[in-house]
């Protein structure tokens, strides 16, 4: 039996685009896509488009 690998979701905290915004109705942000969101940016690309982050750059 084959095992297909894990495609996991990048994690918008080991990103270099997120961030947090003074905005309590918007918390969250990505600056790759230039906009905020009340939930984990990468949920709503994925939600958008039906891919993964295409931008995802992780932090040093």
């Amino acid at each position: 039996m084959t095992t297909k690998p894990d495609k996991k979701r990048p994690d918008c905290n080991s990103c270099v685009h997120y961030y947090i915004t003074h905005d309590a109705s918007f918390r969250y942000g990505c600056r790759a896509f230039a906009f905020k969101s009340q939930r984990l940016p990468i949920l709503d690309v994925v939600e958008a488009s039906g891919e993964q982050c295409h931008y995802f750059l992780q932090k040093r």
